[in-house]
């Protein structure tokens, strides 16, 4: 409710009330002015005169009471609103407080899944350089294993080759020595004898 409209309201009902209190203290006076000036016409009804009177000055009295009584009620319920105003406006406060807070989480928690998928992007690029590094290592290990292999198949063969050669000129030679020291020595030995 607009502050303006509820504070006109409340004077209205304070002068509405202020009027009902004047206005029973204007009846009462009126009103024993009626009932002396009934009680000097008619004497015999001064009783029910007086009974009337004090019904109506009875009545006036409690419409002034519950007229203040109103009154009361409407100013705790402007407090109440008042207070309600406040709780409320509180209330809004704190769930704009929530809201920024939320859109902050939201925020770092969406600048928190980049950054992880960042790191998880180059710890996986890394560990393919890595694997690609040991295949690439294992590959070269392999060549240089297979061409070490071939090297002393082929060194291998070649001193079998030069063996089986050496073998067989040693063989001849040593074969061709033994005869010339043969005949060497048969010379020495025909040479003594002779």
């Amino acid at each position: 409710m607009n502050p303006l409209i509820s504070a006109a309201s409340v004077i209205a009902v304070g002068l509405a009330v202020g009027l009902a209190s004047i206005g029973p203290g204007v009846g009462q006076g009126t009103a024993v002015g009626q009932a002396v000036e009934g009680i000097a016409r008619q004497a015999e009804a001064e009783g029910k005169i007086r009974d009337t009177l004090l019904l109506s000055l009875a009545f006036m009295e409690a419409l002034t009471i519950y007229g203040l009584r109103i009154l009361k009620t409407i100013r705790n319920s402007e407090e109440l609103r008042e207070g309600a105003l406040d709780q409320l406006e509180k209330a809004r406060a704190r769930l704009r407080k929530v809201e920024t807070e939320a859109d902050q989480f939201r925020v770092n928690g969406y600048s928190e899944i980049e950054r992880e998928k960042l790191n998880l992007i180059n710890s996986t690029y890394k560990t393919l350089e890595q694997l690609e590094n040991y295949k690439n290592e294992t590959i070269h290990f392999e060549q240089q294993r297979a061409i070490n292999q071939d090297r002393q198949r082929v060194f291998q063969q070649a001193l079998q080759g030069a063996l089986g050669t050496l073998n067989s000129c040693l063989n001849n030679e040593l074969h061709l020595r033994t005869i010339s020291t043969n005949i060497g020595m048969f010379g020495t030995v025909k040479e003594i004898t002779d």
